[in-house]
């Protein structure tokens, strides 16, 4: 506190004395009267007749940074020429810091720094300045600005930017590597060393202040120490029943350097039980792991020893003449005596039998021994896992193994199972052997033909002719070298159609005996072939062959083997015979569909000719009973022609039972005649087996559109004796007679048709 106090006493006297020099002169700027304060004057308006001395121009403060005085640290004043010191100015301030760092007297322009500043925080504040009435409010003078710099004093001492630092030097360095190091530096005695380094400020203006840091310096280890076993002989007990490649025993060797440099190589040395045991190096530990390479026997062997040996894997040589980097130590071993299972004098019995042997036979033994000291006598027993049949037992005593069923090769030509010892003395420790029984062949089933043949023989066929090769098969197992042979049936061989040549090598072939076979007379031939084995006892079968009579080419290639072949003509295939069929059918089919065609086409010609009644041919030769036959013509057909062309119903089609023919309109005249024909009309259409295929005659067309008109008197306005018929003798020689009819003077009564 007494040095910044004086820092600020020094850099006060500095300022009032005039030693810092100004930073810039302004001619508008000048100062009224000499002041022992920081006055900042601000440019106002001047008297042109008032003399003003000439002086200096602030325009920018110091403060110190780190400030820790109990009242706030003065900074400076503001002042315009404008301020007569009535109360009447009102200084403001504004800019970096204003009213939170800085503060101003309104009335006296004191500016103060109202709270601590710190240089490598902040440099410099940049604020403006400006002087209103306080009466108007308004500006004085236009604004300033200034700048109020952070004087800076010596607070940070000098750091090490990087610390801690850390070293390594090789021990056993000689004097002069580094200069800090100690001659005979050994890291086994100590392996850090701590260095404290100062660094001094020499340029503060108050003093350099110091700063420190630790180095560490570590020590790395070089090989430079051997390997050595704390003893000279290690003792180990291992159980004979030790594993294979089980560890029996860990031996260590110490070395006082670290990392790389101690890891440790073991060896055995080759001699006494050397070759028993091999040992490895534990990365983790550096042990020397013993593991066993063979089993141990207490009854043949029950102590080794050998010797161990001990190196860097690393060596340095710049220490080779320290000495050699190896040791060595003894390792006895003493083999501990373990009750052990019994032993089987095979690891795997094969024994033989032949099938269908007699229960209780005595097949083979299996043999076990105790090998301990103590021994102990043996119990056998059958696997039941293995022989859940149970179709051998074993005597328990005696280890002889017997059959308990009657074994069938063909069934089940192998047996495996386990026989299981134990120790009488001790019953969990017990030995396991497979059995393997081969159940040998008896020669029981007769040889056979081995696959069912399709024979022919052709009709053509010739003396001599093989048409089949056959083969045989046993259902034994067939020694080597096993022969089959094959014979005609003393029955076939009296008057042959066929034999049989046996070619000695389990084949035999059908031959022809005579030439030309009839399908018409025979169309199957059955030939017996006896087939005998040569194991014994002999064995023989009698197999019925098959022959088919086929027709063939002249190649011998069979063309058909059916019955209904036969009676095919001589050159005519099945195929060939189909395809003229087929022929025979399309063309009935086609002479059936064209006479369909022509029948209806008649059908239609001759409704087609009904259908305008006005081309209808009449012939008188037809009209029958005269106007009283209703069954030969339709008389409705004389009506007036147009009532008929309003009503135009079809009399030569069979009429649609469901749809009854429209009711023709009233007729005004002829009343009669109409309700005869619509009653006539009405029976027939409601009768459905009434045939209405009537040909019309429609006589009220005859003369439509001549100058003649209608001939008929039907349906006509004036009756017939108002009618003058004189006209028709004009009409020419085709209308004499019908001049002569109606000019007779004869009436006719409606009551007279019927």
């Amino acid at each position: 506190m007494l040095t910044r106090n004086c820092l600020s006493l020094l850099l006060w006297v500095l300022f009032d004395g005039g030693l810092l020099t100004p930073l810039q002169s302004q001619p508008q700027q000048t100062l009224t009267t000499e002041s022992r304060e920081n006055v900042f004057i601000m440019p106002g308006r001047q008297s042109p007749a008032q003399r003003v001395k000439r002086g200096w121009v602030w325009n920018q403060f110091f403060v110190l940074e780190e400030y820790m005085g109990s009242e706030p640290q003065y900074v400076g004043k503001l002042h315009s020429d404008l301020d007569k010191g009535v109360g009447s100015v009102k200084y403001t301030l504004s800019g970096d810091g204003a009213g939170t760092v800085f503060t101003i007297d309104e009335t006296t322009g004191d500016i103060h720094a109202i709270r601590s500043l710190d240089r490598e925080e902040k440099p410099f504040y940049t604020l403006r300045a400006q002087a209103v009435d306080i009466h108007t409010r308004k500006p004085l003078e236009p604004e300033s600005e200034f700048i109020i710099k952070v004087q800076d004093i010596n607070d940070n001492e000098p750091k090490f930017l990087d610390g801690p630092y850390v070293a390594s030097v090789p021990e056993m360095s000689p004097v002069g590597v580094i200069r800090t190091a100690l001659p005979n530096m050994d890291r086994e005695v100590k392996e850090q060393y701590q260095v404290l380094i100062q660094a001094k400020d020499m340029g503060g203006q108050l003093g350099g202040l110091a700063g420190t840091t630790t180095v560490n310096i570590t020590l790395t280890d070089v090989n430079d120490n051997p390997p050595r076993f704390p003893k000279s002989i290690f003792h180990l007990k291992v159980p004979e029943s030790s594993l294979v490649g089980s560890a029996i025993g860990r031996i260590r060797a110490v070395d006082p350097d670290f990392g790389k440099n101690a890891e440790i190589e073991y060896n055995i040395v080759p001699g006494d039980g050397g070759n028993l045991f091999d040992i490895v190096t534990d990365e983790d530990t550096q042990e020397g792991v013993i593991k066993l390479k063979k089993p141990l026997d207490f009854e043949t062997k029950k102590a080794y020893t050998f010797k161990v040996e001990a190196s860097n894997l690393h060596l340095d040589h710049r220490f080779h003449s320290v000495g050699p980097f190896k040791d060595t130590a003894t390792v006895k071993i003493s083999v501990l005596d373990v009750d052990e299972p019994p032993v089987f004098s095979k690891p795997l019995y094969t024994m033989e039998v032949y099938e269908d042997t007699p229960v209780g036979t005595i097949i083979g033994a299996v043999t076990a021994q105790d090998l301990d000291v103590g021994s102990s006598a043996i119990r056998y027993f059958i696997d039941w896992k293995s022989d859940g049949d149970s179709y051998f037992t074993i005597d328990g005593t005696e280890g002889t193994i017997a059959t308990n069923e009657l074994l069938d090769r063909e069934s089940t030509p192998q047996y495996n199972f386990s026989i299981i010892a134990s120790k009488i003395s001790n019953p969990s420790l017990t030995s396991k052997v497979n059995v393997l029984i081969n159940v040998l062949d008896v020669n029981e089933f007769p040889p056979e033909i081995s696959v069912p043949y399709e024979t022919a023989v052709c009709e053509n066929a010739k003396p001599g002719q093989v048409i089949q090769i056959i083969s045989a098969a046993d259902r034994d197992l067939s020694p080597a070298g096993q022969q089959f042979s094959f014979r005609l049936s003393p029955e076939a061989a009296i008057k042959p159609n066929f034999t049989i040549r046996d070619y000695r090598n389990n084949t035999a072939g059908i031959e022809t005996r005579r030439s030309g076979y009839s399908r018409r007379q025979q169309e199957f031939y059955f030939l017996p072939v006896v087939i005998e084995d040569s194991s014994y006892p002999v064995q023989s079968s009698t197999n019925t062959m098959t022959i088919r009579v086929c027709r063939c080419d002249s190649d011998g290639t069979i063309l058909s083997c059916n019955v209904e072949a036969i009676f095919l003509p001589v050159g005519l295939s099945t195929g060939a015979l189909i395809a003229i069929l087929l022929c025979i059918v399309i063309l009935l089919a086609i002479v059936v569909l064209y006479v369909a065609l022509r029948r209806q086409k008649k059908k239609d010609t001759l409704m087609t000719s009904k259908e305008d009644i006005r081309d209808n041919v009449i012939h008188y030769d037809d009209e029958g009973g005269g106007e009283e036959d209703t069954q030969a013509f339709d008389i409705g057909a004389l009506r007036n022609p147009k009532v008929i062309e309003e009503n135009k119903i079809r009399r030569d089609i069979k009429p649609d039972t469901l749809c009854l023919p429209r009711q023709r309109p009233p007729v005004e005249d002829n009343t009669d005649i109409r309700d005869f024909i619509n009653q006539r009309l009405q029976e027939n259409d409601v009768d459905p087996t009434a045939p209405p295929y009537d040909s019309l005659a429609t006589y009220a067309y005859e003369g439509d559109g001549s100058v003649a008109e209608s001939l008929s008197s039907i349906d006509s306005r004036t009756t017939e004796a108002d009618q003058d018929y004189d006209y028709l003798t004009d009409w020419g020689p085709r209308f004499k007679v019908l001049a002569d009819m109606f000019g007779e003077e004869e009436s006719y009564n409606s009551d007279k048709v019927t």
